[in-house]
């Protein structure tokens, strides 16, 4: 992971996601690119205001503003050469975090759980949600005043599909600078017979791809599944939880963000969750080959 972006908007929020991205970046010796976007009537003006600073000022302050924000909270360790300060404009905030990370080839996102002016009955702001969806990496959201200090335990969430030994293998690159256990659940409903047999071959399937030897794997049956992984959280300790987005599709994941349950995941909203997204996973031969070797289990399995 040679760059991290970290997208700042001044909120409390912003401020674990920046010292997050920060203590991480330092410890896998990746660049830090600190990113803010604005549009040019975030000062506090309305349309009528025809006192709005020219694009070049409005610029300067936005960096001046953000270059200040990070000294605060990073105390004073900007000034090394492995981290990076950028305003950019863009009516759309997730248009212009986006952009910047296709430019600058980020690894990953990091982004704070909810932002500025959000309602506190939900953890995951629209931004971040939105992100989730369209970003060109994974994406890392960070808890309100949450604090690296150690990694041990990362739970990974499995639906058993292919893209999901992809997502693993890339978070095993921060598993492995930490010597953390990713424990690789997956809960079925009771109504599920094969679930035992699923996870055979998908644990089979992914050792053999994942040259990382420290992963757990556990099958559980409740009805109730995301009461379930929120008692599994707390009972294994865990410091961070990775999941795959699916697009288009209603699963575990998308079910979390659903507002009626966000009352229920509040043990999530106090840990570091990274999302990959399986439309990044591009399609090509190994992939493919990966896929029909899935399949073929599944076949010969069931």
């Amino acid at each position: 992971m040679k760059t991290i972006l970290c997208a700042v908007d001044y909120s409390t929020n912003a401020i674990a996601a920046l010292k997050y991205a920060e203590a991480l970046s330092s410890k896998i010796n990746s660049k830090l690119n600190v990113l803010h976007v604005y549009d040019n009537l975030t000062l506090g003006s309305t349309v009528n205001d025809a006192h709005l600073l020219p694009k070049k000022e409005l610029k300067k302050e936005k960096l001046f503003k953000l270059k200040n924000f990070c000294r605060q909270h990073l105390d004073n360790k900007t000034d090394t050469k492995n981290i990076e300060i950028e305003v950019v404009e863009n009516v759309s905030v997730v248009e212009g975090i986006n952009i910047q990370a296709k430019k600058i080839k980020a690894s990953l996102i990091f982004t704070g759980m909810k932002g500025k002016g959000k309602l506190k009955s939900f953890f995951m702001g629209s931004t971040t949600k939105e992100l989730i969806s369209n970003a060109p990496c994974p994406v890392f959201s960070i808890p309100e005043k949450y604090v690296l200090k150690h990694l041990k335990a990362i739970v990974y969430a499995t639906a058993f599909e292919q893209q999901d030994i992809y997502a693993v293998a890339k978070l095993s690159e921060i598993a492995s600078v930490f010597d953390a256990t990713i424990k690789v659940i997956h809960i079925s409903p009771l109504s599920e017979k094969d679930g035992t047999t699923q996870m055979e071959w998908f644990k089979e399937m992914l050792l053999q791809r994942v040259n990382y030897d420290k992963i757990d794997f556990n099958i559980y049956s409740s009805n109730d599944t995301i009461y379930f992984l929120r008692l599994y959280l707390i009972e294994v300790k865990a410091d961070m939880v990775a999941m795959l987005e699916r697009n288009n599709i209603k699963t575990f994941f998308n079910k979390i963000f659903q507002n009626d349950l966000v009352k229920e995941m509040e043990t999530l909203a106090l840990l570091p969750l990274i999302s990959f997204n399986e439309k990044n996973f591009k399609k090509n031969n190994g992939e493919i080959a990966l896929k029909q070797e899935l399949s073929l289990k599944k076949l010969n399995l069931l």
